[in-house]
């Protein structure tokens, strides 16, 4: 009989690309609104040539007619200002991509789903009183932003957590093998990639063999996987390997774009008292198996204790989607383990797209503001709106130590573009930027003062802050604070710094290409 582990890994292969890729993209719809609004245009000209006045000024009172809707709208200003050069080019295309992308047509369904969860649940983790005061004695700022992500989700947060920090993925995978053997009652494990190879492969085969010892396994992937990396039929698969799995938000033609209200988290959740979470998704380029764009640094944590009920309920919210009756007291009720004494304060806490508003990049803005002596960050973007620029410029000017360390080795050149149209002004006021020269930065943190920091999955671009769901761990006087900003020093130590004649030897190429993208920016 075919082992566990060979019937596991033979389960994978590759899905949909190429001509499927274009069609189930924003591409293909804006494709078809553009064609639609030449052959408007070409008939307009051609069969009404004697209403032709007619026709171009009911075309312009339209065109003024979308642009006052666009500003009587409650866009931030970036996407004000691109929506408007998009709507002024091309009135009929804009104006319909526009009213697109705003009906959430193929999304209602979900966003009335998640609503209706996020309040069913909003009770079954009440912020303890006691853990909320001592917090607001040590630090108000602090505590005021925990109370606010704390209205969205909920958030609580917590004490008698341990964080272990993890500077790389294959750091993570080494220590995910070792929890997940541990394993006795439930798996749940979010991901938006899943992809073959070796570190899914050893994954899937302590998965196979724990659900046949009767532990309950649950997978949840985003749904671009069915068509970049997996089979539709894998959650099938999986099922005979009594593995409960299923993508989030199935991508189909033309109603929803493979880029907006995507599953960006990733979770792991054993038995309600171990999780982790971190920019690395479950393929081999993120633990270096082999080299995609360089070495790969990304970072990722462990937590063990109370704090790790906020992940299982994060779970169970999507995966309750398309549940008739959500699990919430079964799973919730597993008792966490205490390990020693640990110190300081963890908020696990979740980002949605459908709820308006922008929890990941507001808790980035919050540290911003109260950091006295330094932030440093590590992202693979920088595709930021004015308030987050200005947050960035604002706490250089007032010394502040602000760095930043990106990729040496891109894996998209024009967003790596656009992203260097930010650098000028950014280092103008004090920001102080740095390349990774072994390669790709994929990491997601921020660090404050000796005190304060954030891992999780919330790029600095617009995809992150405000179309995916997104997941991070904001912690305060945890000891694993100091690990990260040892990591960010070590790691800045590989990298160089940017410098105002590097930016002016840049090819003339790339400096067009960012010129050109940036009307574009919160489209990309």
């Amino acid at each position: 009989m075919e082992n566990t582990k060979n019937k596991a890994i033979r389960l994978l292969k590759k899905g949909q690309k190429g001509f499927w890729k274009l069609i189930f993209s924003r591409t293909g719809i804006v494709s078809l609104l553009l064609i639609a609004q030449i052959v408007l245009m070409l008939w307009g000209f051609l069969a009404l040539q004697e209403f032709q006045t007619h026709f171009m000024g009911v075309y312009l009172l339209f065109s003024i007619f979308m642009v006052l809707v666009l500003f009587n709208s409650r866009e931030e200003p970036t996407v004000k200002l691109t929506w408007l050069v998009v709507i002024m080019v091309a009135p009929v295309a804009g104006s319909l991509f526009y009213w697109f992308t705003k009906s959430e047509l193929g999304h209602r369904v979900l966003k009335r789903r998640l609503s209706d969860l996020q309040d069913e649940s909003r009770d079954k983790l009440p912020q303890a009183p006691r853990t909320e005061e001592a917090l607001r004695s040590e630090n108000p700022g602090a505590a005021a932003l925990t109370r606010y992500v704390g209205k969205y989700g909920p958030h609580p947060v917590w004490g008698e957590t341990n964080v272990t920090y993890f500077p790389l993925g294959e750091r993570k995978f080494e220590a995910m093998l070792d929890e997940l053997e541990k394993a006795e009652h439930f798996i749940f494990l979010e991901y938006y990639i899943v992809d073959e190879g070796e570190m899914w492969g050893r994954i899937l085969e302590i998965l196979a063999r724990k659900a046949a010892q009767g532990v309950d396994v649950r997978v949840m992937y985003d749904g671009t996987c069915e068509f970049y990396l997996l089979p539709r039929d894998y959650p099938e698969k999986l099922k005979a390997l009594g593995i409960q799995c299923k993508p989030f938000a199935v991508v189909t033609p033309f109603v929803s774009t493979h880029y907006n209200y995507r599953d960006h988290r990733k979770i792991l959740v054993i038995d309600g008292h171990t999780a982790f979470n971190g920019g690395v998704n479950l393929a081999d380029e993120y633990i270096n198996q082999y080299e995609k764009y360089g070495h790969w640094k990304d970072t990722a944590v462990m937590l063990k204790g109370e704090a790790v009920k906020n992940f299982t309920l994060m779970f169970l919210q999507m995966w309750s989607v398309t549940e008739k009756e959500p699990e919430w007291d079964k799973f919730l009720s597993y008792p966490t383990k205490q390990v020693g004494a640990p110190k300081g304060y963890v908020m696990p806490y979740g980002d949605s797209p459908l709820d308006g508003e922008r929890v990941g990049e507001k808790v980035y803005l919050d540290i911003l503001h109260r950091a006295e002596r330094y932030v440093h960050i590590m992202t693979p973007y920088l595709i930021i709106d004015n308030e987050m620029e200005n947050a960035l410029c604002y706490a250089a000017q007032r010394g502040v130590e602000v760095k930043l360390i990106m990729p040496g080795i891109p894996d998209k050149k024009a967003p790596y573009a656009l992203a260097k149209t930010h650098f000028p002004t950014l280092m103008e006021a004090g920001v102080q930027i740095y390349i990774y020269d072994p390669g790709f930065v994929h990491a997601k943190s921020f660090v404050c003062d000796d005190r304060e920091a954030v891992v999780g999955t919330i790029n600095l671009d617009y995809r992150s802050l405000y179309h995916h769901f997104e997941c991070a761990t904001w912690m305060y006087g945890v000891d694993a604070v100091v690990d990260i900003e040892e990591d960010f020093r070590q790691t800045e130590a590989l990298c160089s710094p940017v410098t105002e004649e590097m930016l002016m030897k840049r090819k003339s190429s790339e400096r067009w290409k960012g010129f050109i993208l940036k009307f574009l920016a919160p489209l990309l």
